[in-house]
C-alpha cells in the first residue's frame, strides 16, 4: 500500500488543457474513484500517475517519492484497462504469469504466485483455457490476477467494467470491492458511470474541464454538491434546478413529493405541479412537468417510490412540496454552492 499524491499536476496538448492544476491525495488502502464525463481529463490524470504520460507541470508522488522521471515499471503500480489487453494465443496461466516472466521469476515461485492470484479471484479452473473461451467477467478477473501477481503498491483501473453487460456489471462491482478490501491495495478507479462511482468509492473525485469540481464520500457528493455541475451530473434523474433571483435552487426528484403525504412535516415549501407525463418503472414512478406559471425551461421531475400510492394523472395539477432542509442554493453566475440572504421561492423573478 502507498499514498499517492499529485501536486499542481497539468497536462496540455497544444492549446488543450486536458488536466489543469490538480492537487490530490489518495490515502493508503483507499478505493478512490475519479468520475466525470468524456474529455474531463480523468484518464489523462491516471496515465500521468501510471507514468504513461509526462506531466506538462507539477509532481506525482507515490509513497512520498516524486516519480515524474520514473518509468511505469519502477513505480510499483499495476494497471487494468478497459480492453483487458489479454494475449489471445496464450493460456490464462501464461497471461497471468507474463509480468513475472518478464522479471525472470523462478518457475516454482511463478507457479505459486499465479495459483495464489487465480485462487483469490476464483479462476483457478480456467488456467488451461484461452481468452476467447472466457466470458467478459472471467476475462476481467484474469486481467486483475495479472495485475495482482506483480504485488503492486497501487492499482489503477481504467473503466474495467464498461465491456460487461448490466447484470454482470453489478456482480463484478461487488466482487471488485470485496477483493480490494481484502487486499487493502491503494486503488484508483476511473469511470464515467455514476452508479459505479457511488457503489465502489470510499471517496469520489468529480472532474470537469480538466479540474476537480468536488472531492467527498458518495453521500457528500450526492447530498451536498459543490456546484450545479456536480448537482446535475450525479443522480438519475438529476437534481431539479429553479432560477430564483440571483440564485439557482436545487432539490432531488425523490425529495419532491405530494403534500398529502408530507402534511405533518415542518418547514415545507409547496408548489403547484402541472404533471405532463408519468413513467412507470416498477419500483418508481417518474413524473415530468412544470411548476405552475413556469416557462418550458423550468421542467421538473418528481420520483415517487412504489410505496407512494397517491393517484397521479397526466394533464392535471397537484400540490407538491420539498422540505426546506433538502433545498440547495447555488450562485446563478458561478454555479457554486452558496447560502442566500433572502429568497422568495414563490417568485419566478
Amino acid at each position: 500500500m502507498a499514498v499517492v499524491e499529485t501536486r499542481g499536476i497539468k497536462k496540455y496538448f497544444g492549446p488543450v488543457k486536458a488536466v489543469d492544476g490538480v492537487d490530490l491525495e489518495i490515502k493508503k488502502g483507499e478505493f478512490l474513484v475519479i468520475l466525470g464525463p468524456s474529455g474531463c481529463g480523468k484518464t489523462t490524470l491516471m496515465r500521468m500517475i501510471a507514468g504513461l504520460e509526462r506531466p506538462t507541470a507539477g509532481e506525482v508522488l507515490i509513497g512520498d517519492q516524486v516519480v515524474n522521471e520514473m518509468p511505469p515499471r519502477a513505480r510499483k503500480i499495476a494497471m487494468v484497462f478497459q480492453s483487458y489487453a489479454l494475449y489471445p494465443h496464450m493460456t490464462i496461466f501464461n497471461n497471468i504469469a507474463f509480468p513475472l516472466k518478464a522479471k525472470k521469476i523462478p518457475q516454482q515461485a511463478m507457479q505459486e504466485k499465479v495459483e495464489w492470484a487465480a485462487g483469490m479471484l476464483g479462476i483457478e479452473r480456467l488456467l488451461d483455457r484461452r481468452p476467447r473461451q472466457l466470458s467478459g467477467g472471467e476475462r476481467q478477473r484474469v486481467a486483475l490476477a495479472r495485475a495482482l501477481v506483480k504485488e503492486p503498491d497501487v492499482m489503477l483501473l481504467d473503466e474495467p467494467l464498461s465491456n460487461l453487460d448490466a447484470k454482470l456489471r453489478a456482480s463484478a462491482r461487488d466482487e471488485l470491492q470485496r477483493f480490494q478490501q481484502q487486499l487493502g491495495i491503494t486503488t484508483i478507479f476511473v469511470t464515467h458511470d455514476q452508479i459505479e462511482a457511488m457503489g465502489l468509492g470510499d471517496r469520489i473525485v468529480v472532474m470537469y474541464g480538466g479540474r476537480i469540481s468536488q472531492i467527498g464520500t458518495p453521500r457528500e457528493i450526492y447530498h451536498e454538491p459543490a456546484d450545479t455541475f456536480v448537482a446535475t451530473f450525479l443522480g438519475s434523474p438529476p437534481m431539479n434546478l429553479l432560477e430564483r433571483g440571483h440564485y439557482m435552487v436545487g432539490f432531488r426528484p425523490e425529495d419532491f413529493l405530494p403534500t398529502e403525504i408530507l402534511n405533518s412535516q415542518a418547514n415545507l415549501e409547496t408548489f403547484s405541479f402541472d404533471v405532463a407525463r408519468v413513467e412507470y418503472l416498477g419500483s418508481d414512478r417518474l413524473l415530468y412537468g412544470l411548476l405552475a406559471g413556469a416557462s418550458e425551461d423550468g421542467r421538473i421531475i418528481a420520483k415517487l417510490p412504489s410505496t407512494v400510492t397517491v393517484s397521479i394523472e397526466p394533464g392535471k395539477s397537484y400540490e407538491f412540496g420539498v422540505q426546506a432542509g433538502h433545498m440547495k442554493f447555488f450562485d446563478k453566475d458561478t454555479g457554486l454552492r452558496t447560502e442566500p440572504e433572502t429568497l422568495d421561492l414563490g417568485s419566478g423573478d
